[in-house]
């Protein structure tokens, strides 16, 4: 069975380059082997991540990133059963949005930044969808 998991979490240190590279290497390196397709998104400190995949696979992930110390206020913003991957073409999709325009933000929250932690999954997941379809994912493909 497939699932799609939406999380937000803070990061625990100030983010540089170098950790959100090794945060996407770990990923395309590990998630092929666990089925597990997604999109990472972040500023500033704050992450938000979609994983899909099986089921045991994703929560079991979801639940060694809710553990992981790098993380902080990791909060499940939606969890659902699908029929088919929208994320599938990427072990691990990345979305920078200091590179994006504001306008895209502003579209689906009250300010022009990301803060899924003041708006519903359901609206997050828009944002994402919008992203793919803008073409605002940097990632090597599956």
């Amino acid at each position: 069975m497939l699932v799609r998991l939406l999380y937000a979490s803070r990061a625990a240190e100030a983010l540089t380059p170098e950790i959100v590279d090794s945060i996407l290497a770990a990923s395309r390196k590990g998630n092929p082997a666990l089925g597990i397709t997604g999109l990472l998104c972040y500023s500033g400190d704050i992450f938000m991540q979609v994983l899909e995949g099986g089921r045991d696979a994703v929560s079991q992930l979801y639940n060694a990133i809710s553990q992981d110390p790098r993380h902080r206020d990791v909060v499940l913003l939606s969890y659902e059963e699908i029929t088919e991957r929208r994320f599938a073409g990427w072990t691990m999709g990345q979305v920078n949005l200091a590179r994006v325009n504001p306008s895209i933000l502003l579209k689906y929250s009250e300010r022009p930044v990301l803060d899924p932690y003041a708006v519903s999954g359901k609206v997050s997941i828009a944002l994402l969808e919008e992203l793919i379809a803008t073409a605002s994912i940097v990632s090597r493909p599956c």
